[in-house]
């Protein structure tokens, strides 16, 4: 089985996304206003231009403390892209659990909603989402695609997340089928959704309901309702 095949079993085996992860309370603090500095930062300067010493200055700590957590700007956007998904895990499962959708579709419509939701209001999220949402691969990041995990890429950790979380929806005989499955999904809202924001800051609603047409089609050809 390949490295970007695999079942959920996978799932949650994070990446380089940070260099200590804080336990004591005032850290905790520290660490999340470092990433919500990056985040506000990217919004301002994009990736590319975004600094670590900027996010210090941001975030009102000393750069040496910003080095306890992240070893560079690598780590540092892979932690908010890990924070990310896991906001976006959280707020679809609320989602899931209010409209208890039936099949693959159903949940395909509330995942692209709630991904749509994010990239109108979370600061930082039209620079990094999950992985970088631009074109360019910023100077200090020499891995770009597995910022999530550091044995599959971003699309695919994202796949094996989703595929969790829908549980029975997703189950089937051949998981690693299915993860592939949701991958190629993923690619595909992914670029759909570029597009739709590309020239609109809220998401061309046409092409965000094309993206869920695309999306649906796909999925009801391969993982059929159960």
């Amino acid at each position: 089985m390949s490295s970007d095949t695999r079942s959920h079993e996978a799932a949650g085996r994070m990446g380089p996304s940070a260099r200590r992860r804080p336990v004591q309370q005032r850290s905790q603090e520290r660490y999340g206003r470092i990433l919500d500095a990056c985040a506000g930062l990217l919004d301002e300067v994009g990736a590319t231009a975004l600094t670590t010493k900027q996010v210090a200055q941001r975030a009102q700590v000393p750069i040496g403390t910003l080095y306890q957590f992240f070893a560079g700007k690598e780590d540092l956007l892979a932690a908010l892209a890990g924070r990310n998904l896991d906001q976006y895990l959280r707020r679809l499962d609320t989602r899931l659990a209010a409209a208890a959708p039936i099949d693959p579709a159903a949940f395909t419509d509330l995942a692209v909603e709630e991904f749509v939701a994010m990239k109108r209001a979370v600061p930082g999220f039209g620079q990094v989402d999950f992985g970088l949402a631009g074109p360019a691969v910023p100077a200090g990041v020499r891995d770009d695609r597995h910022l999530l995990d550091t044995g599959v890429d971003n699309n695919t950790a994202v796949a094996l997340r989703l595929q969790a979380l829908g549980g029975d929806m997703f189950r089937a005989d051949d998981p690693a089928a299915t993860t592939l499955t949701l991958r190629v999904a993923l690619e595909a809202a992914d670029a759909v959704l570029k597009l739709a924001f590309r020239g609109d800051p809220n998401g061309d609603p046409t092409l965000i309901a094309e993206c869920k047409r695309l999306v649906r089609g796909y999925l009801a050809q391969h993982l059929p309702a159960r």
